[in-house]
């Protein structure tokens, strides 16, 4: 029995959402891998979708993420540097608990998506690491931490043996041994779980299925008052924690697991522009209209890609908080033809990629 040590970043869904497709796929083609998650923000939700015999979940923290100024979904530059810096100050302390850790569970594999403390530990034991993500902290941080500061997340990032790069990814060639280029990929569709939700949010087919996705911790109150909800030939698919008492807005439920589903179900999603839910959309030939946040390095390369092959149209911040859905602006963003491009969901390939190494 091989043991491998997957670390998922602790910043929001999209990370873990991403991980189970792997997890599950990764269990599904050797019968001879046992799997110890390294998380802490979605361990709940990570352990009722791999409810298996082969998981086992250790709660770590294992990076700070973004942190978001108030009622936005724009980066606070301050509190970042400060969370940086505390998380960095015991940067020895952390790679020795990695390795203890390593040691103790005699891990044969280390994958990371895309959090940096065990690559160090893995390279002084010898255990061979993939990251596996579109970005890195690194050059997430570029626009905000000072370069000599960051040099922390360099060497750790430069310690991985390989680097599975994802769509929209512009990262430097961190594998030491091998870097690793591949597309979009997400959790599985359930076709006739999407016809369910089709008919139970739109039983008479007369209106557009939108779903609005600007992360978990948005003031309640400030949603309220978006122009947005008063269309009415709309139904607006949210996530759980935003209640909203409105006819057309349908939470997705919080025991849901699968939000994969709901993506497809819709004819547009309007997002920022996180990796998972864009590349759920993208999965499903679903349209996106793509929520710019500039400071943001990730979200650039992923819209600077997307654009592309013409798979979204873009608006800013301040257009979202005005945004009426005319139909003229619907029937603009939904008829986007996309360029060529290669859809299929890669989760196959990146889990023979990953199986080479064990």
């Amino acid at each position: 029995m091989k043991t491998i040590a997957y670390y998922i970043s602790d910043y929001g869904y999209g990370h873990a959402s991403r991980s189970i497709a792997i997890i599950r796929e990764l269990l599904k083609l050797s019968l001879n891998i046992r799997v110890i998650v390294c998380h802490s923000f979605a361990l709940s939700f990570l352990r009722e979708s791999l409810a298996q015999n082969k998981v086992a979940y250790r709660e770590i923290r294992t990076d700070i993420g973004y942190l978001l100024k108030k009622d936005s979904i724009l980066p606070d530059e301050q509190r970042i540097n400060k969370e940086y810096m505390q998380f960095v100050s015991n940067w020895d302390n952390r790679i020795s608990t990695e390795e203890n850790f390593l040691k103790s569970n005699e891990v044969d594999l280390v994958i990371s998506d895309i959090s940096p403390i065990a690559f160090e530990a893995a390279k002084n034991l010898d255990i061979p690491s993939i990251g596996l993500s579109n970005f890195t902290w690194y050059t997430a941080y570029e626009n905000f931490i000072e370069k000599e500061d960051l040099k922390v997340f360099e060497v750790a990032y430069k310690a991985m043996n390989c680097f599975i790069s994802l769509a929209a990814s512009k990262e430097p060639e961190w594998g030491r041994e091998q870097n690793i280029e591949r597309n979009f990929y997400s959790r599985d569709i359930n076709t006739n779980e999407v016809w369910r939700i089709k008919k139970e949010i739109n039983p008479f087919n007369d209106k557009y299925i939108v779903f609005v996705g600007i992360g978990m911790k948005m003031n309640l109150q400030f949603l309220e008052q978006l122009p947005l909800w008063d269309n009415q030939d709309c139904m607006f698919v949210v996530s759980s924690n935003i209640n909203i008492n409105r006819q057309n807005i349908i939470q997705i439920p919080p025991w849901y697991l699968e939000s994969q589903n709901y993506i497809a179900a819709c004819d547009l999603v309007i997002t920022k522009a996180g990796w998972g839910t864009a590349s759920e959309a993208v999965s499903s030939k679903v349209p996106l209209l793509i929520i710019d946040r500039e400071l943001m390095q990730e979200d650039q390369n992923t819209i600077a890609y997307l654009k592309k092959y013409n798979l979204c149209k873009v608006i800013d911040w301040n257009e979202f908080k005005c945004l009426r859905l005319e139909e003229g602006f619907l029937d603009s963003v939904m008829n986007i033809k996309p360029r060529i491009f290669q859809n299929e969901n890669e989760v196959k390939k990146i889990v023979q990629d990953i199986l080479q190494f064990i």
